[in-house]
């Protein structure tokens, strides 16, 4: 009789562990890819207000910004559903001389409706903004 009961606790803790070990991966799962597309997005953000920082007009500077964080994103993989380049660009219209900046921010949906634990929505905005100075003495 012992050994049916001995039996029994085992299959009761293996119901109760395992749920528990299904929830713990899907966890980490979701955080990982929620950390490495800020990551990602972060690189798109820096890539594009350096390629912005380059140009000398406000318009070839938005441009930029946007190919090139567009490029980042493509490049690693990211899963966005919907991606969202703001750029400041008004640092490159100002004067030879005056130190200044081009901002980007980028803002990504990252899908997470193949993870499917509960309490965790479909999509998570990840964003990230950077700067980067204009050269105070380029060339026009």
């Amino acid at each position: 009789m012992r050994w049916d009961q001995r039996g029994l606790s085992v299959s009761v803790e293996a119901a109760v562990i395992i749920p528990v070990l299904l929830l713990f991966v899907g966890l980490v799962i979701t955080s990982a890819r929620v950390a490495i597309a800020e990551q990602h997005v972060g690189a798109a953000a820096a890539a594009g207000a350096r390629a912005a920082s380059l140009e000398r007009t406000v318009g070839p500077a938005r441009e930029a910004a946007t190919t090139a964080a567009g490029r980042v994103l493509a490049q690693h993989g990211t899963p966005c559903r919907h991606t969202a380049v703001v750029v400041d660009s008004s640092g490159v219209a100002r004067g030879l001389g005056e130190r200044a900046a081009v901002g980007v921010t980028v803002q990504c949906s990252v899908d997470l409706s193949d993870v499917s634990l509960p309490g965790v929505p479909g999509t998570i905005t990840v964003a990230a903004s950077r700067n980067s100075p204009v050269d105070p003495l380029r060339g026009r």
